[in-house]
């Protein structure tokens, strides 16, 4: 079923390729796909899309099914793998079950690492936003939050920090790190993201200080 799905949708992008006669690799049509190439210098498999490189991180995953690949889906990937690219997190928003939370795991799944999924609920505080960052960090997996904005405003304060330490080290390529004060490792491959269904009544809307760290 996962063939037939990641099938048609190649065929579709290869129809709208010879459609829009597009006859060079740097065209934005070819360049906004995600595609696997081996490197032979390297000996190794890298995805790319658009300006984003990914190493393929060779986590078995099973084979799980996914959802029909739209347009949408595209523009996601795009704009999740740019987000990991300039080291920050992303936040794909949007009523329920339209596909957030499955198309944050496809992405992550194309490039073979582990994603987590979170049901962030009212009772999360900064300790336990902590810990998983912690273990995020060292494991290098991404973490997925679902419905983000239920945790207080309080602790989203505190969680803009912590996120803050850890995209930063991202940034700088270190392999250790102080997190809340204990020194951990870093693997750089790690990611956040975070999910939100807006306009519902008692949700908390993002400070600001977190929201500049999720595109």
């Amino acid at each position: 079923m996962t063939i037939c799905t990641i099938d048609v949708h190649s065929r579709d992008v290869v129809a709208k390729l010879i459609l829009q006669k597009i006859e060079s690799s740097g065209a934005f049509m070819w360049q906004s796909q995600l595609r696997h190439r081996w490197d032979k210098e390297v000996g190794d498999c890298f995805a790319n899309i658009c300006d984003a490189e990914f190493k393929f991180d060779h986590e078995y995953l099973g084979c799980t099914p996914r959802l029909v690949i739209t347009p949408l889906t595209d523009r996601c990937y795009i704009t999740l793998s740019q987000s990991l690219h300039l080291n920050m997190g992303g936040a794909p928003a949007g009523p329920a079950g339209t596909g957030k939370t499955e198309t944050t795991k496809d992405l992550g799944k194309a490039i073979g690492i582990m994603v987590y999924v979170f049901n962030c609920s009212e009772q999360m505080d900064y300790r336990s936003c902590g810990n998983i960052y912690k273990g995020l960090a060292q494991t290098g997996a991404w973490g997925c939050f679902d419905e983000f904005n239920r945790i207080s405003v309080e602790v989203l304060s505190v969680v803009a920090v912590q996120v803050k330490s850890v995209l930063d080290s991202v940034k700088m390529r270190k392999s250790r790190f102080n997190f809340m004060g204990e020194n951990i490792k870093l693997v750089t491959t790690v990611g956040m993201f975070i999910t939100m269904n807006p306009g519902y009544a008692g949700r908390a809307e993002l400070p600001e200080n977190l929201k500049a760290l999720f595109r």
